[in-house]
């Protein structure tokens, strides 16, 4: 399962695009190695990723994107919304983020 939204404060969710099309990057990756059909979740994810013509766009364009460019990060969002560009996977552990390969 893949995570795709937050909490706002207060309790209500808030979707979130970026998680739902970073779900299927990894989605799509996944299973072009493994031909098992897919959950109607990730269908969805998929639907989704291939309709939208500009992943970095409409990260930039998303409410998460406006804030992030708005409190000085819109390069962040850049970087983030890159695709293929590196082969190292960080895991949670422990609280902090540690690189594997």
């Amino acid at each position: 399962m893949i995570a795709t939204g937050e909490f706002w404060p207060g309790g209500t969710l808030r979707p979130a695009v970026e998680d739902l099309l970073g779900a299927d990057a990894i989605i799509s990756e996944l299973h072009w190695h493994d031909a098992r059909p897919l959950s109607a979740e990730a269908a969805a994810a998929r639907v989704c990723f291939e309709e939208v013509r500009d992943v970095a766009q409409a990260v930039t364009d998303s409410s998460s994107g406006r804030g992030l460019a708005a409190a000085g990060f819109a390069q962040g969002i850049a970087i983030a919304a890159e695709r293929d560009t590196s082969r190292v996977v960080h895991l949670l552990s422990g609280g902090a983020f540690t690189a594997t390969r």
